[in-house]
């Protein structure tokens, strides 16, 4: 076995070919959009090159056929926040085979202590935490979703002998579209919606900066508290992702909430791709792009996915998160344009929104990823 570090025509076609060999049969897989994954290693189009790094790797086997691949990255502004200087990896797919593994886990290891680290995380992303982040655990029976892992179970047995251990879970939960609103649910959010002073209102594409913007002002505030490595997000960041997400978004399931114009909570949820993308076989060249369009229009995906959920510290525990998600019933239900709702990326160390959306929204755990730590 050799490894090729990806820097060519070859090891990149590898890099993106290798799943399909490793998915082969399984009816749950769906392929990663390669241009999008190559976006995280173009140095023009990922903002974390400007203050990071990465590398990433394939593994050949004696015939030179590809077994395995894998990333490794160090984000600078977050490595040192930790009690031990941390980097990280993702993007691993491997045959099951043990040996093969370990070699794709040790250059990652390799490369991060040659960069000053002395732990790494993984699997994670070089970029935002909301795609593809995490160890698939459970719900390998459900359809992937979209920018989110997908994994044989023996990817599982791999990490944790070779010496990671969990460091947090991330949960994707379920609910019917068309189940009504606990009374609870009702109850809070009556009392929150008749108080003048805040004001519920769904994104316009067309005020695209105007709503960047006052996400940013509720993502800056509201994660900052949570997380010990969170790096707060520019203007000219928010509006980069806003019309990324401009082609796909449904104002109909995007909410922001304003106390006396001030934005304090924020809910974006787009349509499930996946159920688009699982025809276009991972490429989205002009044929899969007349598809995507194609199916779109004549097949739209039947779950929105809640992509960025959050209320700024102050102002949790009001009623805001009940007030949010009665006014997205009262405008998808009549239209049912949807029947499932799916809420991505809970951490278990949010317990307050696990709480939430148990006691009142009643949803479900529909998958659950592993984050885990290898310290050297």
């Amino acid at each position: 076995m050799h490894l090729a570090e990806v820097k060519d025509t070859k090891t990149i076609s590898d890099f993106h070919k290798l799943p399909f060999k490793i998915y082969k049969g399984d009816p749950n897989w769906i392929s990663h959009i390669k241009q999008e994954v190559e976006e995280v290693f173009n140095r023009k189009t990922n903002p974390y090159f400007s203050h990071s790094d990465a590398i990433r790797w394939v593994l050949y086997n004696d015939k030179n056929e590809p077994i395995g691949r894998v990333a490794a990255f160090i984000n600078n502004k977050t490595a040192f926040t930790f009690e031990q200087p941390t980097g990280g990896m993702g993007f691993f797919e491997c045959i099951n085979d043990k040996n093969a593994a370990f070699i794709l886990f040790d250059k990652c290891k390799d490369w991060l202590i040659e960069h000053g680290m002395k732990a790494m995380d993984g699997p994670i992303n070089f970029g935002e935490k909301d795609r593809y982040w995490g160890l698939l655990s459970e719900g390998a029976d459900k359809p992937a979703i979209y920018t989110m892992n997908h994994n044989p179970d023996y990817y599982k047995t791999l990490f944790e002998e070779y010496g990671f251990a969990k460091f947090y879970e991330q949960i994707v939960y379920f609910r019917s579209a068309a189940d009504p609103p606990h009374p609870r649910l009702n109850a809070v959010a009556e009392r929150v919606t008749r108080n003048k002073e805040y004001r519920f209102e769904r994104i316009k594409k067309n005020q695209g900066v105007k709503f960047a913007e006052d996400f940013r002002t509720i993502y800056n505030k509201a994660w900052k508290a949570e997380r010990s490595d969170f790096e707060e997000m520019t203007s000219a960041r928010a509006l980069e992702i806003m019309n990324k997400m401009k082609p796909i978004i449904d104002e109909d399931t995007c909410w922001y909430v304003y106390h006396n114009d001030k934005p304090v909570g924020v809910y974006i949820s787009i349509p499930e791709l996946n159920e688009v993308f699982k025809y276009v076989k991972g490429d989205l060249n002009w044929l899969g792009k007349l598809k995507t369009f194609w199916y779109l229009k004549t097949k739209p995906p039947r779950a929105t996915m809640g992509i960025v959920f959050g209320i700024v510290p102050e102002y949790q525990g009001k009623g805001l998160e009940a007030g949010i998600f009665t006014e997205l019933g009262k405008v998808i239900q009549p239209k049912k344009n949807y029947d499932r709702i799916l809420i991505n990326w809970i951490g278990d160390f949010n317990e307050k929104m696990i709480h939430l959306l148990v006691a009142l929204l009643q949803v479900v755990p529909y998958k659950k990823f592993i984050t885990y730590r290898k310290i050297f």
